[in-house]
């Protein structure tokens, strides 16, 4: 699988992390001993997001039990389940002052829950020692363990995130462990299971097809999915899935219209996109479009401000 280096365009180069905030979190998420997505998948927009203080917490520790062929995570055999990290998760959380925690986690097949139960602690942990936060959390499909998911949902999140990533002809060599239709299953049960909304993302650039894109969005809008992240991909080495082009932000304009089309409330489109990327303004805006999410803060005046 390897690949000859592509040339970013303009519109996904970022500045490099390093600042005062940017050192500071990074201090905070290594003295509470905990994992970040942002740096376990090499997130681009992790300077502009710890410069604001905030981060997307990764549970049940930094090893996947998957090798998904788009992400940076490492994959391998996890040890064991560190029983304490719920709580340095919602001190964390504490210590940053967020108005909305997003949280999630590797996958963790060789559990019997797949995780769902610290997931579960999490939250509760959270809603403890931060009762105004709001919580998002971002799952695994549990291998379609529907009684897991129930666990994570009578922890009460306020947003219930699990992305499709990619069409269904690339999850062989996308998500080979997972499921097209349990992943939409999955969406559609947890959004019968109680008031949070549901949200999912994709990734664009990796070799789909537009009618396939189109179709992907239609089956998210049909099971009730609320709110939807579309980004570019990036592959992250040579030996992980190759993107095949660089998606124009116009385009991601015109995709973010027909989800909008398609009865999603609220679309977050563009290059930069990540499924925490502005995740509490994404939250502000269903409920100011009327949303049924009791407990979401309202929109911020910026886009830009930070997120605490």
């Amino acid at each position: 699988m390897a690949q000859t280096a592509r040339r970013l365009p303009d519109w996904l180069k970022v500045k490099a992390p390093g600042t005062a905030n940017y050192l500071d979190l990074k201090r905070l998420v290594s003295g509470l001993q905990l994992h970040t997505v942002c740096e376990s998948a090499q997130c681009p927009n992790i300077g502009e997001c710890w410069n604001s203080r905030t981060a997307t917490f990764m549970i049940l520790g930094d090893i996947c039990t998957r090798s998904c062929g788009f992400c940076a995570v490492k994959t391998g055999k996890p040890q064991f389940v560190d029983e304490g990290e719920p709580e340095r998760v919602a001190e964390a959380i504490a210590q940053l002052d967020l108005r909305h925690a997003v949280i999630t986690s590797v996958n963790r097949d060789e559990l019997p829950d797949g995780g769902a139960r610290i997931f579960a602690r999490t939250i509760e942990a959270v809603r403890q020692r931060c009762p105004h936060t709001t919580v998002e959390v971002l799952i695994p499909d549990f291998k379609g363990d529907w009684q897991a998911l129930a666990v994570v949902m009578a922890a009460g999140p306020h947003i219930l995130n699990h992305n499709l990533e990619t069409v269904p002809r690339l999850y062989p060599t996308m998500r080979p462990q997972a499921r097209y239709g349990r992943s939409l299953e999955l969406l559609e049960r947890a959004g019968r299971m109680g008031e949070a909304p549901t949200k999912s993302g994709m990734m664009l650039g990796a070799g789909e097809r537009e009618e396939e894109i189109a179709q992907s969005i239609a089956d998210l809008g049909a099971v009730g999915c609320r709110i939807l992240t579309l980004g570019q991909y990036l592959s992250p080495s040579q030996a992980h899935v190759p993107v095949d082009r660089f998606v124009h932000p116009d385009e991601f304009a015109r995709w973010r219209a027909f989800a909008l089309e398609q009865g999603v409330a609220h679309v977050e489109a563009g290059p930069l996109v990540r499924s925490s990327y502005h995740a509490e303004l994404q939250a502000g805006a269903l409920k100011g479009a009327g949303a049924a999410a009791d407990g979401l803060v309202s929109s911020p005046t910026s886009q830009l401000q930070a997120v605490r």
